[in-house]
């Protein structure tokens, strides 16, 4: 047996993007077992994943999480957060370990000096760069999210609508999200049925965009798990969303995707990985101050927020539509 730790602490998004690494190990290197490290918050992602063995959550004590560690023998570490933590827990457990290269310089020439050096890869290629010793082949069958029984969410049964389509209300990062009004503009201009889809922290604001509303809506911010609010977003014929986790949700789930693009830049590596063959990328290019951040601020540095403002919603409401009429849509949404 071949026993693998893959190390990933955060966030949603990026545990979602080494569900590919975990799938190819385990499907392609014979005899081998899964174990997958990450934040405690995170370890559900993971835990109703076919292809992981076992999750270990990690302690306060890092101590304590590697004395655990030892117990299970590994034979390799797989670092695909690559940090400060990462490198003290191998050191400590002095196993075979193979790290993911997180493009920081590239990355801060970028942002500091527009100069871009960053490679033409997705970030999962760069994940699969970092097991390549294990002979892995890409079997581009993209991510994965599975939805326990229980989360599934009975659409049909609580909505008469047909074809809706889902808003992601919020991010992590204020330079992330969708602007109230750019979201108001979308879902009135688009004349569809619309779920508002956020985390507690979202609930003021979605409440801002519901009360603006001229189509019928549900807002289900801050009132359903993330696993309900796949299932939400499976049974929908199309997202809007920034850069956020349920982007990748959403893709895992080969849903259409329309995602806004602020202060960060599909070129990090970050883009939906193989998506729907409908969605599309919305982004202001050539903007002097973006990307002003690898990762994001609470407010815009500038105060004008242009990289978001000067999105066209009217381009976004003609997609949306023009994905809404799809025969895949219609199918899709007639047998839920």
């Amino acid at each position: 047996m071949v026993k693998f730790l893959i190390i990933r602490f955060s966030s949603i998004g990026d545990i979602i993007l080494t569900t590919p690494v975990v799938r190819m190990l385990k499907t392609q290197v014979p005899d081998s077992q899964i174990h997958f490290l990450t934040k405690n918050k995170f370890a559900f992602l993971l835990q109703n994943n076919p292809y992981v063995d076992h999750v270990h959550a990690l302690a306060d004590d890092l101590s304590d999480t590697v004395e655990l560690l030892k117990k299970e023998h590994f034979d390799h570490i797989i670092d695909l957060h690559h940090n400060l933590r990462t490198l003290i827990i191998k050191r400590k457990m002095s196993l075979p370990s193979f790290s993911f290269d997180k493009l920081n310089w590239e990355k801060w020439l970028m942002v500091n000096f527009k100069v871009n050096k960053l490679p033409n890869r997705h970030i999962v290629e760069r994940y699969l760069d970092t097991v390549s010793v294990f002979d892995i082949k890409n079997d581009n069958k993209g991510l994965d999210f599975f939805i326990p029984e229980q989360d599934r969410y009975p659409m049909s049964r609580m909505w008469t609508q047909k074809g809706f389509a889902v808003m992601v209300v919020g991010a992590t990062y204020y330079t992330k999200q969708i602007p109230i009004q750019k979201a108001v503009d979308i879902i009135n201009g688009s004349k569809l049925p619309f779920v508002l889809l956020g985390g507690p922290e979202d609930v003021e604001k979605s409440k801002k965009i519901s009360d603006l509303l001229t189509v019928p809506y549900l807002d289900f911010s801050g009132k359903i798990n993330l696993n309900q609010s796949a299932s939400v977003i499976e049974q929908s014929c199309a997202v809007v969303t920034s850069d956020t986790g349920l982007m990748h949700i959403a893709s895992a789930l080969n849903k259409p995707i329309l995602s806004l693009w602020g202060n960060t830049i599909p070129e990090f590596g970050m883009r939906p990985y193989r998506p729907h063959s409908s969605s599309r990328i919305f982004e202001v290019k050539d903007l002097k101050c973006r990307p002003c951040s690898k990762i994001g601020f609470q407010k815009c540095p500038k105060s004008h927020f242009n990289c978001m403002n000067q999105i066209e919603h009217s381009e976004i409401v003609k997609t949306l539509v023009q994905i809404h009429v799809t025969e895949h849509c219609a199918i899709r949404n007639n047998l839920i």
